[in-house]
């Protein structure tokens, strides 16, 4: 036998790979599962989003993480795990005197357990990202333009710039025909930005796993509430996004498949609670001359619907007794919106921050408000008409998952869903490994 039969033998003998799907993600920030389900009868003309009904798969509900905020959120989507194993437990970093001026979770070394992104590269496929929460610097990503803003400032281009793959937002930029937009900025005419750049990076470079962040529906829905006249107007103008994109990745893989999901639903909002007065009444905080936090020995880290509570000295028994008895006597005022205040074990069995000493949940209607200074009451008219950031569990909180492609049964109620679950089902449809603390949803 020559060498040539020889290796054709060998080569007809050696198990074949499982053939792997090319997959696009796309997460509407905000999207309650009813606002697809129950299109027609909320008055919303959605058809691209209705299609995944009768074409694909969807969850009834999807039961989020602690809190129901988005990189949180997200960081579950694209790991299978809980906040306490993947380590992005708010939105903002904790930063008690203000030295990170606001810093988000924008960098992707913080995300302490492997990605979506990383499993698709090491099962050899290639890989892009329009805007996701936490992508910055994200291992396996090929084409990244990851999501990061500081002020609004033209110099947030310049930064973008150094931090996305080199060359490719100049790039897309040509082809488009017009600037990326700002990472500040969350209107709709930014999603619909991001969208073309989406469909032009698939068009160009044709990335076999893409993420792509969509946030105007959720802006909108803290600003005029979920379900208002703005919102709908808004999340029918993003099912265009959406049908554009679709359509670019089925003429790019023809045999892809389409996730759709959400990182959470929403809450309509009434008061703002101020969680800082308590602590400075009682001395926990102390406030410099210039009215910013001087010194703390506890502190509040606030995530919308809820907060964590911080000790400087976390194994200071004393501090902590006298952290829970004010607590106590707050949640004891029904007036202060607070439903539950959580312990240690309470935070663990939800995977929620594990250096958290407790975790306060607010009640429907109330939201955290922000440091406004020393003379700030307790409660005030709530600043936002929506929110989310709560516990999660209730209907309201529900987020969404959706999808549509080869492999995936047509017109399937996947019933109630853990978020969990989400990132080992996109795995194993990509031929891809990653493991999460849930097994991957059956989707045939």
């Amino acid at each position: 036998m020559g060498k040539a039969a020889l290796l054709a033998a060998v080569l007809a003998l050696a198990p074949v790979p499982a053939l792997a799907e090319p997959l696009l993600l796309i997460s509407i920030d905000g999207l309650r599962p009813g606002d697809v389900t129950d299109a027609d009868t909320r008055g919303l003309a959605i058809p691209n989003l209705r299609r995944f009904l009768t074409q694909g798969a969807h969850a009834s509900g999807v039961t989020g993480v602690l809190p129901t905020l988005t990189y949180p959120s997200h960081t579950t989507l694209m790991t299978g795990v809980a906040p306490a194993a993947h380590g992005i437990w708010s939105n903002t970093t904790f930063d008690p005197t203000g030295i990170n001026q606001g810093g988000w979770y924008w960098y992707a070394q913080d995300v302490r357990v492997p990605t979506l992104w990383e499993a698709a590269s090491k099962a050899g496929l290639s890989t892009g990202n329009v805007h996701w929460p936490v992508s910055v610097a994200a291992k396996g990503v090929t084409w990244n333009l990851p999501q990061i803003w500081r002020t609004g400032h033209a110099d947030d281009a310049r930064l973008l710039d150094a931090l996305a793959t080199p060359g490719l937002k100049a790039e897309l930029e040509g082809v488009v025909g017009a600037p990326y937009a700002m990472g500040i900025d969350e209107s709709l005419a930014a999603d619909e930005n991001r969208g073309r750049f989406a469909g032009a990076m698939i068009a160009a470079h044709k990335p076999q796993f893409l993420t792509v962040y969509l946030a105007a529906l959720d802006h909108e829905e803290h600003a005029t509430g979920p379900g208002s006249p703005q919102a709908k107007a808004t999340l029918e103008r993003i099912d265009a996004i959406v049908g554009d994109l679709v359509a670019a990745e089925l003429k790019a893989h023809p045999d892809a498949v389409i996730a759709l999901v959400s990182d959470h639903g929403f809450q309509a909002t009434h008061t703002a609670v101020n969680l800082y007065r308590p602590f400075l009444d009682e001395g926990l905080i102390t406030l410099g001359k210039d009215g910013k936090v001087d010194s703390w020995l506890a502190m509040p880290w606030l995530s919308g619907g809820s907060a964590a509570i911080m000790l400087a000295r976390p194994d200071d028994a004393a501090l902590r007794d006298r952290v829970k008895a004010l607590l106590d006597r707050l949640a004891a005022n029904p007036a202060h919106g607070i439903a539950r205040v959580m312990s240690p074990r309470d935070i663990a069995a939800m995977g929620g921050n594990p250096r958290a000493a407790f975790f306060i949940d607010l009640a429907p209607g109330f939201v955290t408000d922000i440091f406004r200074g020393a003379d700030a009451p307790m409660l005030s008219h709530s600043p936002v008409r929506g929110m989310h950031g709560y516990a999660p569990g209730p209907a309201a909180l529900q987020s969404t998952l959706m999808l549509i492609g080869k492999g995936v049964a047509k017109g399937k109620d996947l019933g109630q869903v853990d978020m969990r679950a989400i990132a080992p089902t996109l795995a194993k449809l990509m031929g891809a490994t990653l493991t999460g603390e849930q097994a991957p949803i059956d989707l045939r």
